[in-house]
């Protein structure tokens, strides 16, 4: 009897301890999910994920991007790292509106990346991420100024409810906005930037080098600036929002559309909100599902709506994703960028055609650079998904994967201590991360192909200008010994032929070398 007792207050006790945590509890219980690993990572995760959010405002508005951030000590006296830092971001964009802004600074995974459509945020995280991070670790509240006309500027400062992931406004104001918009974010966090400070600073450099058009200044603690100035003025288009693609989707995503729908009709319901899929092609569809066309959505049962789905993704009629939602960087943009911060002796950049992956489009670029200021020997890798520079866990990423197991470099016959530095930007409405930290992206099949593909024409390239180069330096080594012997052959030929001058050689020599120039000339015109 007392062992049965006793299992019942076991069981009883053990029920006890179900409960529910909200997301922000959720990410404070394990930050390391989304890159706030320790002091060091956090601090070059919270730079890039407030430096994005900005780039993303600017680039949505097709505003030409002014970027500036601080960091500096709390308290300058303190020398030992970790220490407190304060973080200030600030942008030239079109701002939040007010009402919006303590939910879009002050609540997990809320705000505007739940939208199908290119960007570099994906989660509604990193920012407020970075936040909770500051308050966590510092019990300090966040200090945000916005300006979406220039007329008004709002105050705020936030700190974040964890339990109830809520927004507490601890103070707000409203000033004169003096002509200006955009965003100011300053907060203060545990940080260790004697760790972290190559990786911000590699940081910089890479999102210059995808964002040319941008001037970014940064000041990091010691009060040394960087600043990347802007050298263009053409930016990417900016991404449409876009349907989501019939090979795409999963049950759930159908029931809830389908609970949203006041379509009368399946075949309306289809055409209206799916990616490409008109009503001649819903009714085909339906009719290749078995499903009445005329039938109201919400009548399907879940299994009817179970095997509706997997119809959609056996049906192979349905057109292809359509890119038109993507914004990649283009060739004038890439080419300003490697040319501002590499200087290469030569680069040539590949942009693939359109393809998709699992309904989401894709497009990969790939840039391929040689010499200039490529000072290391070997193959330098530099990852971009959609614009953003991913610094960490290289060698999980499908283009290391690419690089060093899928292609025999031996083939092009170029030298393994070549300067070379490889550029890969893939754009999607969906990048398949493998974490929600953002570093490293899968091995998708449909992406590993396009990568081969554009890193295999770049290498055929840079075999041909080595090629060229080479017999080039051969011309040069005969027109140098000419130029050492001609001179002695000339007066041998005056003394045999008991003349008073020696023949004019040099005319000789200019000749060859304007046939040689126009040869070029010719040559650069065909290509």
């Amino acid at each position: 009897m007392k062992g049965c007792s006793f299992g019942r207050e076991g069981e009883k006790s053990l029920k006890e301890t179900f409960s529910e945590i909200s997301p922000s509890d959720f990410f404070y219980r394990n930050r390391d999910l989304a890159g706030f690993t320790n002091p060091a990572r956090a601090l070059y995760s919270t730079v890039r994920e407030l430096v994005e959010n900005s780039l993303d405002a600017c680039e949505l508005e097709s505003i030409l991007p002014e970027v500036y951030v601080r960091i500096t000590a709390y308290d300058p006296l303190e020398e030992a790292e970790p220490k407190k830092y304060v973080i200030r971001v600030q942008d030239n964009g079109p701002g939040v509106e007010p009402e919006r802004l303590p939910e879009a600074f002050g609540k997990v995974l809320y705000g505007s990346k739940y939208k199908l459509r290119q960007s570099r945020g994906m989660f509604g995280l990193g920012g407020t991420m970075a936040i909770l991070y500051g308050q966590i670790t510092s019990n300090k509240p966040v200090t945000i100024e916005t300006s979406v006309d220039g007329v008004k500027r709002y105050y705020y400062k936030l700190m974040i409810d964890i339990e109830k992931n809520k927004p507490i406004i601890v103070e707000k104001k409203v000033g004169e906005g003096n002509g200006l918009r955009g965003t100011v974010v300053e907060l203060v966090m545990e940080g260790d930037y004697f760790r972290s400070s190559t990786k911000i600073q590699e940081y910089f450099k890479q999102t210059a080098l995808v964002v040319p058009y941008a001037n970014i200044t940064f000041i990091e603690p010691s009060g040394k600036i960087f600043y990347f100035l802007r050298t263009t003025t053409e930016m990417p288009p900016p991404p449409k929002e876009t349907l989501p693609h019939p090979h795409g989707i999963d049950v759930e995503f159908m029931r809830r559309t389908i609970r949203q729908s006041s379509d009368e009709s399946l075949a309306k319901f289809l055409s209206k909100r799916f990616h490409r899929v008109g009503l001649k092609t819903a009714i085909k569809f339906l009719q290749y599902a078995g499903i009445d066309p005329n039938r109201s959505p919400k009548s399907l049962s879940d299994e009817e709506i179970v095997n509706m789905v997997s119809a959609m993704h056996r049906y192979e009629e349905f057109l292809p994703p359509d890119a038109g939602c993507l914004s990649p960087l283009g060739e004038n943009i890439l080419a300003a960028g490697i040319v501002k911060e590499l200087a290469p002796e030569f680069f040539t950049i590949v942009t693939r055609p359109p393809s998709a992956y699992s309904g989401y489009p894709f497009i990969v670029e790939v840039a391929l650079a040689y010499g200039g200021k490529i000072l290391e020997n070997g193959i330098k890798l530099y990852r971009f998904a959609n614009r953003i520079p991913l610094l960490y866990d290289e060698a999980s990423d499908v283009s290391w994967k690419v690089i060093h197991e899928e292609i025999d470099w031996k083939r092009y016959r170029i030298p393994q201590d070549a300067p070379i530095a490889v550029i890969v930007n893939i754009s999607s409405t969906r990048i398949p991360y493998k974490t929600v930290g953002k570093e490293y992206i899968a091995d998708r099949p449909e992406i590993e192909r396009e990568l081969k593909n554009a890193l295999r024409e770049t290498l055929r390239k840079l075999s041909a200008y080595l090629s060229r180069r080479s017999s080039e330096e051969h011309e040069k080594k005969k027109i140098n010994m000419y130029l050492k012997y001609l001179p002695l052959i000339a007066n041998f030929s005056k003394e045999l032929a008991k003349k008073s001058r020696p023949p004019n050689y040099k005319r000789l020599l200019s000749k060859g070398e304007e046939e040689e120039r126009q040869k070029k000339i010719e040559e650069f015109t065909d290509s």
